[in-house]
């Protein structure tokens, strides 16, 4: 993510119409945008790998499966942000052109120069989404997986994976071995 050298600061609605006219995504934070840089193939490969399972899984059910070009926003007025994959099965957001706004997993796949950004400042605006009960991180150079749910007490669990292990995502239900994220990708 890369902040955009024009500090004009601009409300919600202004950035939804600005960013319509724009030949890349950006984020927005706190009335700043941020251009969305790319990533690498195998973060692309990662993302999609897991995006056609869950897409796979869930057909037929109520879920909305979306990868990198889906936004979603925190609250109607921001903070707005592309995850790699997100998932909704709220009704509010069947009919979304926009931005999805009720998510029950979020999906981020790492590189070196985002993981503590996902770990901590997107983390800490994803968790105000009051309908989020899962946030994935993949590791995209090395197989680990951190899967984060909220338990019934509202407070988030760590639940690691790493190589031969059998992911259990609860927010929708579905089980897999963490090797098949990684697919056709060389580490």
């Amino acid at each position: 993510m890369v902040a955009n050298p024009d500090r004009n600061y601009m409300s919600p609605q202004e950035y939804l119409k600005w960013e319509e006219g724009q030949e890349i995504k950006y984020e927005y934070i706190d009335g700043e945008v941020f251009a969305m840089t790319g990533g690498t193939i195998p973060h692309n490969s990662i993302a999609l790998n897991l995006a056609s399972a869950l897409k796979s899984h869930c057909r037929g059910g109520s879920y909305r499966v979306n990868m990198a070009g889906a936004k979603v926003g925190v609250s109607e007025n921001g903070a707005f942000h592309y995850p790699d994959v997100v998932v909704s099965c709220d009704e509010r957001d069947k009919q979304a052109i926009q931005f999805l706004q009720y998510p029950c997993l979020i999906v981020e796949v790492l590189s070196p120069s985002t993981e503590a950004y996902d770990r901590g400042g997107k983390f800490r605006r994803y968790r105000r989404i009051q309908t989020l009960q899962e946030y994935v991180l993949i590791d995209a150079e090395k197989i680990s997986l951190d899967c984060f749910n909220i338990n019934d007490k509202g407070i988030w669990e760590l639940h690691p994976f790493e190589e031969g292990d059998e992911v259990h995502l609860t927010s929708v239900d579905f089980h897999f071995p963490i090797s098949f994220v990684y697919e056709d990708i060389q580490l």
